[in-house]
């Protein structure tokens, strides 16, 4: 059995493919598997994989059909053996010593969840981002949303019985805030690096309509809390997350879209999401304690402002 089982989807990403999976191979942690699932790429992600199998054999293959990013993450977890999960996206690649240090992390710290910092990597810069979780209280405030820059125990994902949300975008938020809840043990490493690939025709950066994905996704997230009886126990964390997405990262991605009238609709969806679960959300406690830039902006949206800061971010986006 290995340490760590590492879960690579794949779909048409040959330019990027070899360079992922050479930093898999090279790590100087050597007690791992490779889970590779090429969700029907149509291009020659095949080729490089399968040569990846005959000269390594922690590599395995597994072919199925195109069903998105989180279908091949779930198909790829039912073949894991190890102690411990991973995932990385398949034109990410990361530092060769990432397994070693998050694994030893794990061990000393008996850590549910190891988180490692990454960088955006953008055509013209590096933008490092590195994790503020310093309070197991405030790790659903503190916690980066993406599920690729952690190590999980095994254990724990098995036990909880998540699985990512097939056929949304943004299932990353989904996973991490049913994990929350259950982790009794964080730590993170610093000093390595998964380099976050900017490519600006992938899904993450295309903005359309399916950008409204975050409030079925975020409305998946109060129903699990409601159902498992957590909503009352995280209730002003889960609040200020919500109104940090709605109208932080994925306001922001709303600007990205041109119509106007598709643009307002998914605005004024944001809004009434908000009043509908967290109608007192002005008071929340995470927004009125930390006086940052960001919690003012947030503090002041109202129906006067909010015109005001589509156009600011629209000007900052350099879009009409």
């Amino acid at each position: 059995m290995p340490k760590i089982s590492v879960i690579v989807p794949v779909y048409n990403v040959e330019a990027y493919l070899e360079r992922s999976l050479n930093s898999l191979k090279n790590q100087t942690f050597k007690d791992l598997e490779f889970i590779i699932v090429d969700d029907g790429s149509t291009d020659g992600s095949a080729s490089i994989i399968k040569e990846f199998v005959k000269s390594d054999k922690r590599f395995s293959y597994h072919k199925k059909k195109n069903g998105g990013l989180s279908d091949a993450r779930n198909y790829g977890m039912k073949y894991a053996t190890g102690k411990y999960l991973a995932f990385l996206d398949s034109d990410d690649y990361i530092d060769l010593d990432l397994y070693e240090k998050m694994y030893k992390k794990a061990k000393e710290t008996k850590a549910d969840v190891v988180e490692a910092d990454f960088i955006w990597e953008y055509p013209n810069k590096q933008v490092k981002d590195i994790s503020k979780v310093t309070d197991l209280g405030r790790l659903l405030v503190d916690i980066r949303v993406v599920a690729w820059n952690k190590l999980y125990k095994k254990s724990l994902i098995d036990k909880i019985g998540v699985k990512f949300s097939k056929g949304l975008r943004y299932e990353d938020v989904d996973w991490c805030y049913k994990i929350v809840p259950y982790i009794k043990t964080f730590a993170s490493v610093h000093g390595t690096y998964i380099h976050y690939i900017q490519r600006p025709n992938s899904i993450a950066n295309t903005q359309n309509a399916k950008v409204r994905d975050i409030y079925k996704i975020l409305e998946n997230a109060i129903i699990f809390y409601q159902e498992n009886n957590l909503l009352n126990k995280y209730f002003y964390e889960l609040e200020y997350s919500c109104l940090r997405i709605i109208y932080g990262s994925s306001f922001l991605r709303v600007m990205g879209i041109n119509n106007k009238k598709l643009r307002n609709s998914i605005i004024k969806e944001g809004t009434d999401f908000l009043n509908k679960y967290f109608p007192n959300y002005k008071k929340n406690i995470y927004l009125l304690s930390d006086k940052t830039k960001k919690n003012y902006y947030y503090r002041t949206i109202n129906s006067f402002t909010l015109p005001i800061y589509i156009k600011l971010f629209r000007l900052l986006k350099k879009v009409k």
